[in-house]
């Protein structure tokens, strides 16, 4: 898997191509990311590259997580500075909102670096992973596309509801896996091989052709994509 970069999902326009042509795009603020930590081989069995996206302020933020990012003075690191072992290189950056990481080879990265849109440079083509809006428990029409009762003689106030869910005698319950009312959305989603229109470097956006799961404002995670064809 190839690293990619944290963002969040800014809304929706249209630009025209050199041709004319109207093309539907979904604006993404893109980083800048900073490398928070880089899992290795022998210290955590993969690698990996950790990626940290949005500055949470540090009153909101508890020492666990300013200590992440940060090298904090407790009695803990000065034992082990005294018994010679040697603690892993921090960020020194803000504390993060949004953090995750990519299965990748970690040669050329480093702890504290700073990656930006600029990545995408040469890739003609990403993944975006978000989440989708949430819709609270909903019916079975909205949810599965049920089609109803019939609206006709003898049909009285149910004229959305599933209809029946049970089996005869045997086997006498309702199997597994039957299509019911129930929470829809918030769930994670990836929408592959979104085209990249266009790279703006100093404002942090990446325009890609399509839609994208999740409400503006909503956070995301781009990848060059893996698909062939």
């Amino acid at each position: 898997m190839a690293i990619g970069l944290l963002g969040r999902k800014v809304g929706m326009t249209q630009i025209f191509d050199d041709a004319g042509n109207v093309i539907p795009v979904t604006v993404i603020q893109a980083g800048p990311c900073h490398i928070l930590q880089i899992r290795t081989p022998q210290r955590d069995g993969y690698e990996a590259i950790q990626l940290g996206y949005l500055d949470k302020p540090r009153h909101r933020a508890n020492r666990a997580e300013r200590g992440h990012v940060a090298r904090l003075e407790s009695k803990r690191q000065k034992l082990l500075a005294a018994a010679g072992i040697q603690a892993p290189p921090k960020a020194n950056c803000e504390p993060k909102r949004f953090i995750k990481e990519f299965r990748t080879s970690i040669e050329g990265f480093s702890v504290g670096q700073v990656l930006t849109v600029d990545l995408f440079k040469d890739v003609a083509a990403v993944d975006v992973t978000g989440t989708t809006k949430g819709r609270g428990f909903t019916g079975v029409m909205k949810r599965h596309g049920f089609s109803g009762q019939r609206a006709s003689h003898g049909v009285k106030n149910v004229h959305r509801h599933p209809g029946c869910t049970g089996c005869n005698t045997s086997p006498g319950r309702v199997v597994p896996g039957r299509r019911m009312a129930g929470h829809y959305g918030h769930e994670k989603c990836t929408i592959r091989n979104l085209k990249l229109v266009r790279i703006d470097s100093e404002r942090h956006l990446l325009l890609v052709k399509g839609a994208v799961p999740g409400p503006v404002g909503g956070l995301v995670i781009i990848r060059p994509t893996n698909k062939v064809g």
